[in-house]
């Protein structure tokens, strides 16, 4: 029965840590994406309209290695831009790079929620007070300590 408790309570957790983590991307992402494709040359609506994305595609698409900017933005917006900066926004390292202020926020409440999981815990395990055993009948104190 505890292993069984014990399972479910890893799912939880690991539910809890994620659904905390994309709450902290959700709330980093639009901006940084926005800034970052606009300081680009992209135009500010196009950037816009690709910041508001759901945050947990381009999260899994960036841990893939595939840059989903190329097909967001489309053919004829990269072809606007100048071929150096079209290659870099398709480039390995420009969604990553943008990725990391915002992944680094989503850890840190994740992060603070396991920390306060852990204060309560140990508070708790605290309040409990000291171990107790129970003495089988028959024995002296002796040999319960031995």
């Amino acid at each position: 029965m505890n292993s069984t408790f014990m399972n479910s309570a890893q799912v939880f957790s690991l539910g809890i840590f994620f659904s905390l983590m994309i709450a902290g991307l959700a709330s980093a992402l639009p901006h940084t994406l926005s800034s970052g494709l606009t300081a680009q040359g992209v135009p500010a609506s196009t950037a816009q309209q690709i910041s508001h994305l759901p945050p947990i595609s381009i999260l899994f698409a960036s841990f893939l290695g595939y840059n989903p900017i190329g097909h967001l933005l489309g053919a004829s917006a990269l072809g606007h831009l100048p071929v150096a900066k079209a290659a870099e926004l398709t480039g390995r390292s420009f969604l990553p790079g943008l990725l990391t202020g915002p992944f680094r926020a989503g850890l840190h409440i994740a992060f603070a929620f396991s920390i306060g999981c852990c204060l309560i815990a140990a508070a708790a395990s605290w309040s409990r007070g000291a171990k107790f055993a129970a003495a089988e009948p028959g024995l002296t104190p002796k040999e319960i300590s031995d």
